[in-house]
């Protein structure tokens, strides 16, 4: 495994001076925002492949800090049913698989999306309940009529670029959200289609990260390292479905925590020795997302917490058994 870190909250300082600061603390591995909603304040796509001195330098950069790519993120709704948005998105898939080839990347990050109910829809139109029975008229339509086809041309069109690796951050809002939803689209389009898993997403839906990753067994491409704290009297009230701001600290059933804030270092290790035991040996990727801490020290607690959790040597050969 290898200890990496997102790099979008660096965004306030060149991509050299997040590398250094990232070596510094141990990190081993970045994660890059390439469009999409993680944005591209340290690629940009479009602009490297029109400019080769771009990625050169990028990859100098990479070589004397000592740091890998783990992914490209470019999260987006390429399936929006805002015709705009929808292209924007599926534009910033596509330049960031190009540039995924010249960096040698295999691993590009996004969403699923989520289409409208039907064709002449505004917005999209998440469905978490399978009645009244409209709901699973929805799904049908989103499913097969926008997702599964898109997908398949996506997955196609990412071979092209030797992209093998389409990790879906399971999110809610979106039609893949938890194992099932995957493993569903996984099982239409391809082996191409895995998972970014992110517990943070897990948690206060009430799933326990260590049974998912069993379920998701040889379909977890990435993982991101983040944590959720869960308010028990607050969910006791008004349950885990929240729309309250995310800034609502003492009001929401739950909030976005760094590592080691929401769920303690038993947790932690548990899920890393999973991880391990199911073949993952890839990225641990911090995404801070903490309103109750700086950049700084957000991303500065959730390395210090991580680094003696994560198991960066192959298992040894069991002499005992």
């Amino acid at each position: 495994m290898k200890l990496g870190v997102l790099t979008v909250p660096l965004y306030d300082r060149s991509y050299d001076e997040a590398f250094a600061y990232l070596a510094n603390l141990g990190v081993q591995a970045v994660e890059i925002g390439a469009g999409g909603y993680p944005g591209k304040g340290h690629l940009d796509p479009e602009a490297a492949l029109k400019d080769p001195q771009i990625l050169s330098t990028l990859k100098a950069s990479l070589k004397k800090h000592n740091l890998s790519i783990s992914a490209l993120s470019v999260h987006g709704n390429p399936v929006s049913p805002n015709k705009a948005a929808a292209e924007t998105f599926h534009n910033d898939y596509v330049n960031t698989l190009k540039v995924a080839k010249e960096l040698e990347v295999d691993t590009v990050i996004t969403f699923s999306g989520c289409p409208g109910d039907h064709p002449g829809a505004k917005h999209p139109n998440w469905v978490t309940c399978a009645w009244p029975p409209e709901y699973l008229e929805i799904l049908d339509y989103q499913w097969n009529e926008v997702l599964i086809p898109y997908w398949k041309d996506a997955t196609a069109l990412a071979a092209e670029y030797g992209v093998t690796k389409i990790a879906l951050e399971l999110h809610p809002g979106f039609c893949v959200y938890n194992p099932r939803t995957l493993l569903r689209l996984r099982e239409a389009v391809g082996p191409a289609i895995g998972a970014n898993f992110d517990p943070s997403h897990l948690f206060w839906q009430g799933i326990k990260p260590t049974e998912a990753i069993k379920a998701l067994k040889g379909a977890i491409y990435h993982f991101h390292a983040k944590d959720t704290k869960i308010d028990h009297f607050n969910t006791a009230v008004n349950g885990a479905l929240e729309t309250s701001p995310y800034d609502d600290f003492l009001g929401r059933g739950w909030v976005f925590r760094t590592v080691g804030y929401g769920h303690g270092e038993e947790e932690w290790r548990n899920i890393i020795s999973t991880l391990r035991a199911t073949g993952y040996d890839g990225a641990i990727s911090i995404e801070h997302e903490d309103g109750l801490m700086s950049v700084e020290e957000g991303l500065e607690k959730a390395i210090a917490f991580l680094k003696p959790i994560l198991m960066y040597d192959p298992p040894i050969q069991m002499w005992w058994a």
